[in-house]
């Protein structure tokens, strides 16, 4: 189908909740997106931090392949091939120290005591909706009693009434008032509003929830001395610290999970985005004794943890903690390669006209722009043009997480379009 024919489809038919640009992509291979034209565009946005192993991954291709050709649906009333390993190797990549994690350490006896326990949903606020629910019924059935969740100002948590809610922005809020109630925000790294508002609400908070690195509000990492204090006050007063790690996880920051960057271990984590490469999953995590306050009823989904998501992120995780990535040795997996090459990203985007700052880890990079530039949507369109997929979270910044296979070459062709474009 053409790109014409599938806009004038769109434009009658589908619901016009997204800006989209005039681009229609009909495969791809690595790290480029190929269009119904045969143009083919290096992907830096990896369908926004979901296609880990970028395109026609062969272990990823294989896994849903397969596993397509054997059962696709089962209902959750019954027990479904992958789903308890997956949840495994989650525990495990929480468990490993930072920057040991790759050959041996996804393997372990089932039988091994658990310290996480893992509920799958099929999207980042299906994760942080569960979460919600879980540390206000963890609270009520054997913790603090409270009901508060302290969130961020600009964080961004999901689009259902409950996650827009926990998403202190405006423009996500605003439309859709009157929202659920329980919400308090602060600033992020405002440590001292932080001790205030445990100081006056105590312990009607039942958790706080954060993303270690804000995704969408322009890519703005919590400081270590803030996530330390997060875990101290949630311990002190009872209540729960939940990372949302929908965007940040899963090797994407140069650590496995992103927490693990600031010496610090949640109660809860979430996960989504690149958990399945692709194939739609959420995950909420959570140690084994917050994850009692579920009983069978609580909480459930449909499609959630189905045998061809489950197959994938199987995959997937596999292919992340002990696979080979580019350049990289034999069965190490992706941490060291990520850290190598997003360190190079920076360099390089730090270097380029009229940027100003680069915030971010691994392979999630934001550049803000100095002052009097275009829009930098219009500059993400002009990229699109030159043949590279770029994403603008804001008038100002720009935002990049491209596929883990990402090469060094990858982000010299990337930055050689980005000096045209804002030369």
């Amino acid at each position: 189908m053409s790109l014409d024919e599938a806009k004038k489809l769109d434009d009658a038919y589908v619901m016009h909740t997204f800006g989209r640009s005039p681009v229609e992509f009909v495969g791809g291979h690595g790290m480029y997106a190929v269009a119904d034209d045969g143009r083919e565009y290096l992907d830096f946005l990896g369908g926004i931090a979901v296609n880990c192993l970028g395109y026609g991954h062969p272990v990823l291709e294989r896994a849903v392949t397969e596993q397509a050709s054997k059962l696709v649906h089962i209902s959750n009333y019954f027990h479904i091939e992958h789903r308890g390993e997956v949840a495994r190797r989650i525990a495990q990549l929480a468990q490993a120290l930072k920057g040991q994690v790759g050959r041996g350490d996804v393997v372990a006896s089932p039988d091994a005591p658990q310290q996480w326990r893992t509920f799958f949903g099929n999207s980042g606020a299906e994760a942080n909706e569960c979460a919600i629910k879980l540390a206000r019924l963890w609270a009520k059935r054997g913790g603090n009693g409270g009901l508060d969740i302290v969130c961020l100002n600009k964080s961004f948590h999901g689009r259902t009434m409950e996650t827009i809610a926990a998403t202190m922005q405006g423009w996500a809020q605003d439309p859709f008032q009157p929202l659920p109630g329980g919400f308090v925000a602060i600033d992020a790294n405002d440590i001292d509003a932080l001790r205030e508002v445990f100081a006056q609400r105590g312990s009607n908070i039942c958790a706080v929830m954060l993303e270690p690195i804000q995704g969408e509000s322009g890519v703005h990492p919590m400081t270590p001395e803030f996530m330390a204090e997060v875990r101290k006050l949630t311990s002190e007063y009872g209540a729960l610290m939940m990372c949302d790690e929908v965007q940040t996880g899963l090797f994407r920051t140069g650590h496995a999970l992103a927490f693990q960057g600031y010496d610090v271990v949640p109660d809860v984590f979430t996960l989504a985005k690149a958990i399945a490469g692709g194939v739609p999953m959420g995950a909420c995590v959570a140690k084994a004794e917050v994850s009692e306050a579920f009983k069978p009823g609580d909480h459930g989904s449909t499609f959630g943890g189905g045998p061809l998501a489950c197959a994938a992120a199987d995959a997937v995780l596999t292919e992340l903690a002990c696979g080979t990535a580019p350049e990289g040795e034999p069965g190490e997996g992706y941490l060291a390669h990520v850290r190598e090459v997003g360190a190079y990203l920076a360099e390089k985007l730090a270097a380029l006209p009229h940027v100003v700052e680069v915030r971010g880890s691994g392979l999630m990079q934001g550049a803000e722009l100095e002052k009097g530039l275009p829009d930098a949507h219009e500059l993400v369109a002009a990229a699109l043009e030159k043949g590279a997929i770029i994403n603008a979270t804001g008038p100002t910044t720009l935002r990049f997480l491209p596929p883990l296979v990402c090469t060094k070459a990858d982000v010299d062709k990337l930055c050689e379009i980005l000096g045209e474009v804002l030369a």
